[in-house]
């Protein structure tokens, strides 16, 4: 899974599937983005904020996919809230692992540790079979998807979540690379659905970043370079030669998102997959939504990139249509 897949491994789907939108949240504790990891110093005063953005996604047709960690799963407000969509088909439920706040706590807690696919294979798999049954007994479902907290898959993810039935991995943020701070390199990895292992148990969905502008089809020569000269980055951008966006509110402007659905749009990508963090619901608990003005950007965000996609074709999709789709 660190590796880019080789050719013949893309997913097809079946002709009327065309182009969906599935809108996955990183349902997960609120923690100082800058403060050094804890295992204890966090907190889930969101929670409350995730009903409202439950209901307005069931207003525009969109079943979100919430992927979980550990303090949301034992904190029953959450597993009520969540378990109520679920049942009521109006959302998914997958498993996030932030193995500085998962057990059993083993190891250092550092930002090595972050990326769970760091850690021994005894003790990744350990907290995610902890996680997992957590998440069976909260909501009595059997979770077909995994993403790793920081994208942070590591050499023996792939067969873990094989063995344990994962169907689903969207953990790949595609043209992003953090080895700097001991993460994988996806810089490389393709942005449309591949099947992982040749017998196509376990579908890969990557999150959605694009290159826009005139370089765009260079974009993943050049961005190295800009990740290690970022003034480089924002000249490009500001001339409109290259610009990376990724399709999440958080950072991203309207404007920019619209410019990043219509590459989507026109690369063909089956699956264009939306992403946001579940603190940023709430003002003050990610760097991206400061205030309640903040919040309500983040929700005209979400309408407007919703309405873009469907007038050119885009219809919400959830997991279970995925993989009712593709083709095995």
């Amino acid at each position: 899974m660190l590796a880019p897949p080789l050719a013949g491994q893309e997913a097809e789907f079946v002709p009327e599937f065309g182009q969906r939108m599935l809108l996955t949240i990183d349902t997960e504790e609120e923690f100082d983005w800058n403060a050094p990891f804890s295992a204890t110093d966090h907190g889930l005063k969101h929670v409350p904020a995730i009903e409202r953005f439950q209901l307005y996604c069931e207003g525009l047709g969109v079943s979100p996919l919430y992927l979980v960690d550990w303090p949301i799963v034992q904190d029953d407000a959450a597993a009520e809230l969540l378990g109520d969509a679920v049942k009521r088909g109006k959302a998914e439920v997958g498993i996030q692992l932030h193995p500085w706040v998962n057990p059993p706590h083993d190891e250092e807690v550092n930002t090595r540790n972050s990326f769970a696919g760091n850690l021994p294979q005894a003790l990744e798999k350990s907290k995610f079979k902890s996680l997992r049954a957590a998440i069976v007994e909260r909501f009595d479902i059997e979770p077909m998807v995994y993403r790793a907290g920081r994208y942070g898959l590591g050499p023996d993810t792939a067969e873990l979540l094989i063995e344990n039935g994962i169907a689903v991995d969207t953990s790949v943020r595609a043209n992003y690379d953090y080895s700097d701070r001991h993460g994988a390199d996806y810089s490389r990895h393709p942005l449309k659905p591949y099947w992982v292992d040749s017998e196509k148990r376990l579908l890969e969905l990557p999150v959605t970043t694009v290159f826009f502008g005139m370089l765009r089809h260079q974009g993943r020569l050049i961005s190295p370079l800009t990740q290690r000269i970022p003034a480089l980055g924002g000249v490009l951008t500001r001339l409109g030669m290259l610009e990376k966006i990724p399709l999440t509110p958080e950072g991203v402007t309207i404007e920019e998102a619209l410019r990043g659905a219509d590459i989507a749009i026109d690369e063909g990508l089956p699956v264009i997959n939306l992403s946001l963090h579940s603190p940023s619901l709430a003002a003050g608990f990610t760097p991206y939504v400061r205030d309640q003005a903040g919040v309500e950007r983040l929700y005209e965000w979400i309408a407007t990139v919703h309405a873009y996609l469907a007038q050119h074709g885009v219809r919400p999709t959830n997991l279970a249509e995925i993989m009712r789709s593709a083709v095995r």
